[in-house]
């Protein structure tokens, strides 16, 4: 039998999977698998029923994505998300550029040009933001040394962390942890 792939935006987490996917049933589809920007169910849509799956996803939060471009935007974003929020950094052998071509199938000059594009900033930028905000998340844990939490995000040094810290949030990282508002952003805002 035949499936669709469904690319979709604002997913950024495991909730997000679940979410979509009991949209999707509630819609009526035999849902075959949902991971971090896309779903695939059984069968082919109409364009009713793929209007009613963008509403329902909508209501969600969700978006889904009919053009290309964006659905590989969306791509470089999840996996960004994935790799920065859920992946071990101080393990990668690779740098994201290579990642992101290889998984992506594209020349990451090609990648690098879309992104900017559609989104108004570099992936770079993304990336930075992304770890920094992984960064406030195990800062706010308390339960890591400032050391441990560089090591673990990749950076090369606790200096090269908390300059980059300083420069994206305007305070080092030990003025954040003694704020006592959580400065956290949801990652769908990023």
């Amino acid at each position: 039998m035949k499936s669709t792939v469904l690319h979709i935006k604002n997913m950024v987490c495991p909730r997000c999977i679940k979410a979509v996917r009991q949209v999707l049933e509630q819609e009526g589809k035999d849902v075959v698998e949902v991971s971090l920007g896309s779903a695939t169910v059984k069968g082919t849509l109409s364009a009713t029923q793929t209007e009613g799956i963008a509403k329902a996803l909508q209501e969600e939060g969700f978006v889904l994505l009919d053009d290309r471009k964006h659905q590989i935007v969306e791509g470089i974003k999840n996996f960004i998300v994935e790799t920065v929020h859920y992946g071990e950094l101080d393990e990668l052998n690779e740098n994201f550029s290579t990642l992101l071509s290889q998984r992506l199938q594209k020349d990451y000059h090609l990648l690098s040009k879309l992104f900017s594009e559609v989104e108004g900033t570099t992936i770079e930028q993304f990336i930075i933001q992304q770890k920094i905000e992984r960064v406030k998340e195990l800062l706010a844990y308390n339960e890591l040394t400032l050391s441990e939490i560089a090591y673990k995000m990749g950076y090369s040094s606790v200096a090269h962390l908390s300059g980059q810290f300083k420069k994206v949030t305007g305070l080092t990282p030990s003025q954040f942890k003694q704020l006592k508002e959580d400065k956290r952003k949801s990652l769908d805002t990023i």
